[in-house]
């Protein structure tokens, strides 16, 4: 479990070992559980926020030689007030995208040898709403440019290119790529961007999904459980594709699909990080 904060991590963990003991108690695992046994769970620390860290983490999950069939990028941050990371990149970029994109192309080798495995990058609906659809990675850095939730939303859009982008690198193999929106999740950081003040252009995002309500987190994370377990993904070659609640997929628009924009931010994010790691 690759988590930023190990405190925060310990305490899911045992959580996770309680709510299997109460939940299904007649299981197999509860019955490991009751008798002392551990879950096979461990902290890994991973701060997204610095590439260096990221690829230290990495790293040090390949030093313990285990394989690595599943791996779910779900860390993120949203609606935050404008600042940069420990790399001087902007925050929503730098966590949701390109940290991920460093750990995962980290690991990357190391699922190609555990293959058949899998790649869940959590995305969000919320990637609709760039103004005027479009994404120009030369503004990153402009704090003029965009709301909290526009960088978000332009974060999102990048985990879809990026998804895209390494699905098609990796067709022929047994690793497969899939991006999903988990819906809108009543989490802590949902209720911190929503509890403040809303702007205007905020509320007219939120506006652009009138049906949406908030679901509890265990709903929100049946579909990416769906694509990390489902023998459909196997069955069906489901590879490169975008899924919403509850496991349905939806197509994605033209932004999200533009092979050229998939490489750019290919190009644009190898470049920053072998600048930013180097130094």
């Amino acid at each position: 479990m690759a988590c930023r904060t190990e405190a925060k991590a310990n305490e899911a963990i045992e959580q996770l070992h309680k709510d299997v003991a109460e939940k299904y108690p007649h299981s197999k695992v509860a019955a490991q559980i009751a008798k002392g046994h551990r879950l096979p769970l461990d902290f890994l620390k991973l701060d997204l926020n610095d590439l260096k860290k990221t690829q230290e983490s990495a790293q040090e999950y390949l030093s313990r030689g285990l394989p690595l069939h599943i791996l779910i990028n779900n860390s993120g941050i949203a609606g935050e007030p404008w600042r940069l990371s420990a790399d001087g990149i902007e925050s929503h970029f730098a966590v949701n995208h390109l940290g991920h994109f460093v750990f995962t192309l980290a690991l990357l080798d190391r699922l190609k040898e555990s293959q058949p495995s899998r790649v869940v990058i959590v995305s969000s609906l919320i990637y609709t709403v760039l103004p005027s659809d479009t994404f120009d990675l030369a503004t990153i850095n402009d704090e003029a440019v965009g709301i909290p939730m526009s960088r978000y939303g332009r974060s999102k859009l990048a985990n879809i290119l990026f998804s895209n982008a390494l699905a098609r690198r990796l067709v022929g193999s047994q690793v497969r790529v899939n991006s999903i929106h988990p819906g809108m999740v009543d989490t802590g950081m949902a209720r911190r961007v929503l509890g403040g003040h809303i702007d205007e252009e905020t509320a007219a995002i939120f506006a652009r999904f009138p049906t949406a309500s908030f679901v509890t987190p265990e709903h929100g994370a049946l579909t990416q459980l769906y694509i990390a377990t489902s023998p459909d993904v196997v069955e069906k070659d489901i590879r490169g594709r975008f899924f919403v609640p509850t496991a349905e997929e939806q197509e994605l628009n033209s932004n999200a699909l533009d092979v050229n924009l998939q490489e750019e931010l290919w190009a644009y994010s190898e470049e920053v990080v072998k600048v930013k790691t180097q130094k």
